[in-house]
């Protein structure tokens, strides 16, 4: 019995040195970019908690043009990882054109929200918050310039996206590390006046982000122009679209765009229902937890990149069976790492005096709360992202979506309205309440799994 158990839910060696040798550089990668994102955080804190809440909630809406982006590289890069395990060159680089196409056509509404009507969209983050007034000041000036950032940002995206599909990982991870490592520079540099430039504070920090994004963006296209992967598109016929694939890939991207931009549009509003449980103290502590939850947040990017590719890949040789075998064995992995994350979240913990004791202790209070809350659901989020990606690996965005919608609608949205309104909750148990709503993702994501409508070979 416990042979069988293992054999079913454990892998060889092997199996997990190629699990590993895909997940811990895009968890590098990213743990880098959180732990100078937290930096970032660390610099805007010290002009205090409303200048702190003004970038949290231009981020936020910035953030769902980051999750519309991604939503679609994830469509395209579906295919992506599927035309590479079956070596169709030609599928790799339509996967591509798709990803441009799409993001491209997103960055114009995008310019438009931060450029065109910045107030009108932030004003909805801090409805009854008592320093609304000052926080919106300060966040519109910030959006502005990051409308700026809007092309780069998407060209990094596309372009990551396609080399992590196909496992060349480890450039991704050099690159960004310069990248993030620039832009903390230059926030210091900018916001706090350094080499006899002026202090520009929040608008500062917004222009560090441009530049490095920008520099970002030519180093992938110098890379990709001298390593010539196979989804490098270099001649006339490969700007071409084939039609009926465009269109297999556009209606599962618009069922993951669905699932991923209702659950970051529930998210959005939920924060603002939080931002009403007080001051600039909510706002400023709720987004510290976040900037120190980014570091175990990285399992969650390394465990779906190498679900996604070994998966993938797999599948596209058309070995099905193998695949399944494949999936129990990364589920437990996932489940397992969680856990090992969850740990590593509580001694975060430690850190939020040293980086966040500009803020008040009210600030700090929640944001050491949300931290240990976030931590102890750790096992359930790597899990629920794991089931995730072994259904987007097979083209299974059906199934995604309906997860998503009826758990995100029918109680999450429901149950923080019941609790806004007929509750005196604060902010952090509102948001543990909401992540009790992962049990029931993990049965009803399990109970479609076992259907195995995910088990496709997308490149036949």
């Amino acid at each position: 019995m416990t042979q069988i158990f293992r054999k079913k839910y454990f892998g060889s060696r092997s199996f997990y040195k190629s699990v590993l040798a895909i997940a811990l550089p895009v968890m590098a990668q990213m743990l880098i970019q959180s732990l100078v994102s937290l930096v970032d955080n660390f610099m805007v804190a010290g002009l205090g908690d409303v200048k702190m809440s003004g970038v949290n909630v231009a981020g936020q809406i910035l953030y769902l043009f980051q999750v519309l982006i991604n939503s679609i590289c994830t469509a395209g890069g579906i295919f992506m990882s599927q035309f590479f395990g079956a070596e169709n060159e030609r599928g790799m680089k339509q996967s591509l054109l798709f990803k441009f196409i799409l993001a491209f056509m997103g960055i114009g509404i995008y310019m438009f929200c931060c450029m065109g009507i910045p107030y009108q969209i932030l004003s909805l983050m801090v409805k009854n918050n008592r320093d609304a007034g000052a926080i919106l000041a300060v966040g519109t000036q910030y959006m502005f310039i990051m409308g700026f950032a809007g092309i780069p940002s998407t060209i990094c995206a596309v372009l990551s996206s396609a080399l992590r599909e196909i496992g060349d990982v480890k450039p991704l991870l050099v690159i960004s590390v310069c990248a993030t490592f620039l832009n903390t520079f230059l926030d210091w540099v900018f916001i706090y006046g350094k080499f006899g430039l002026p202090a520009m504070e929040v608008r500062g920090a917004a222009i560090a982000t441009f530049i490095a994004m920008s520099i970002q963006m030519l180093a992938f296209i110098i890379y990709i122009v001298k390593r010539k992967p196979p989804f490098m598109i270099c001649r006339k016929e490969d700007i071409f679209v084939d039609g009926s694939l465009f269109i297999r890939m556009l209606r599962r991207c618009l069922m993951t765009i669905f699932s991923e931009m209702i659950l970051v549009v529930s998210g959005t509003y939920m924060t603002a229902l939080f931002n009403s449980r007080g001051g600039a103290d909510v706002v400023s502590g709720m987004a510290s937890s976040f900037a120190i939850a980014n570091l175990f947040f990285a399992a969650f990017s390394g465990v779906s990149t190498a679900i996604g590719v070994l998966l993938g890949k797999t599948l596209g040789h058309g070995d099905l069976q193998q695949a399944l075998e494949e999936k129990n064995r990364l589920l437990m992995a996932a489940l397992l790492f969680g856990v090992i994350m969850g740990f590593v979240g509580m001694m975060t913990i430690f850190l939020i005096p040293l980086v966040f004791g500009s803020l008040s202790n009210s600030a700090q209070t929640i944001c050491k709360e949300m931290v240990s809350g976030i931590a102890l659901f750790m096992p359930i989020m790597v899990y629920v992202n794991a089931q995730y990606a072994v259904s987007r690996a097979g083209g299974d965005t059906k199934s995604l979506m309906f997860v998503d919608g009826m758990t995100t609608i029918l109680l999450i949205l429901v149950g923080i309205l019941f609790t806004t309104k007929y509750t005196q909750l604060g902010p952090v148990a509102m948001y543990m309440i909401c992540r009790c709503v992962d049990f029931i993702r993990i049965v009803v994501a399990g109970i479609l799994l076992k259907k195995e409508r995910w088990l496709k070979n997308l490149t036949a």
